[in-house]
């Protein structure tokens, strides 16, 4: 595909995922780099990417933002486990509806939109190398992975002759410039405060985070060459090698001299920890987030990897950067940031 001919936009652009798809576009000289943001952004302004400051939640904003672009990258949510339903509906799913309409005014015919993998099970289970026909659950147990649901829906359900729209759903994105995932790790394995959940063999699919922002370039040139075979539909992406999470949070912990996490607490005990902790934060409006929920303590207890074949067979996906290049590359970032 010849990129420079687009004018692509990538909204949440800023963001850990959405900075490396705006440096892969620039190198694969795509005619106009847009990113869309709450924030300041000099690193990106530095690398001639056109900067619009702007709330998802702004239908006006969104919609001025995507004016003259061929194709829409959105990656901006408000993530965590934490927080009112309110926010997260009004970011998560009102924002969502106002990049499809936005596309729609605009006659913009691509839409790559960032899912997640937690839309697709409950954390109370084992999922072990489920595809996308696995039935979306019934009940969520947290706000996030429900309103990027009710998104990931609102976003395939634009999809038409028209308006081309893919979701990918990567798991834990990780690598250089990560701010949430493995800060947060080692904060708390530093700290003394990282546990163990259930008996610590649960397998996990990761995400290198060059390898997500490959995926979206990959499901974008899709739509644009092949659209039949991939409109409205959703994919897992990984690193399509499942690893032992406590031992790779171990891994790294060690190659940053950090005392490995030893102590442990059975599933069953976490789970009811967290709902005390849920109830006590929702009773008395504490600040912060609580330090178990339920959801965390099924996502650190149980297995959840997926079959990522529909991607590869559908627009050619595969990993770029193999594992141990990619822990080369993090743990030298890691090292640096100390």
């Amino acid at each position: 595909m010849n990129w420079n001919k687009e004018k692509a936009i990538v909204i949440g652009g800023g963001g850990f995922l959405g900075r490396h798809i705006v440096e892969k576009l620039m190198k694969l000289g795509c005619a106009s780099v847009k990113s869309f943001g709450r924030s300041p952004q000099p690193e990106l302004e530095s690398i001639d990417t056109e900067v619009v400051r702007g709330d998802i939640r702004d239908a006006d904003a969104v919609e001025k933002a995507c004016k003259g672009c061929s194709v829409v990258f959105y990656t901006a949510a408000k993530a965590g486990v934490w927080g009112s339903w309110r926010e997260y509906y009004e970011i998560n799913v009102l924002g969502a509806e106002n990049v499809a309409d936005a596309c729609k005014k605009h006659g913009i015919a691509h839409l790559v939109y960032t899912s997640s993998p937690s839309v697709a099970y409950p954390p109370t289970l084992h999922i072990e190398n489920i595809n996308e026909s696995y039935p979306l659950p019934e009940k969520y147990l947290a706000h996030y992975p429900h309103s990027k649901a009710l998104a990931e829906q609102l976003i395939l359900s634009a999809a038409g002759s028209e308006l081309g729209t893919i979701a990918l759903r990567p798991h834990l994105i990780w690598g250089p410039r990560d701010p949430h995932l493995l800060p947060r790790v080692i904060d708390r394995a530093k700290k003394g405060r990282l546990m163990i959940v259930g008996d610590g063999t649960n397998l996990v699919d990761l995400t290198y985070v060059e390898n997500a922002a490959y995926a979206h370039v990959k499901a974008a040139e899709a739509l644009f060459e092949s659209r039949d075979a991939v409109n409205g539909k959703a994919y897992f992406i990984s690193d399509d090698a499942p690893v032992n999470l406590w031992d790779w949070i171990n891994g790294v912990l060690e190659k940053l001299s950090v005392p490995p996490v030893k102590k442990s607490i059975s599933y069953k005990k976490a789970c009811a920890i967290g709902a005390v902790m849920e109830m006590i934060f929702n009773v008395l409006h504490l600040p912060g987030e609580p330090p178990m929920t339920r959801f965390i303590a099924g996502q650190l207890a149980h297995s959840h990897y997926f079959d990522i074949s529909a991607a590869k067979n559908d627009f050619g996906y595969a990993p770029i950067t193999p594992p141990e290049l990619a822990m080369e590359k993090t743990i030298k970032y890691l090292a640096r940031a100390e």
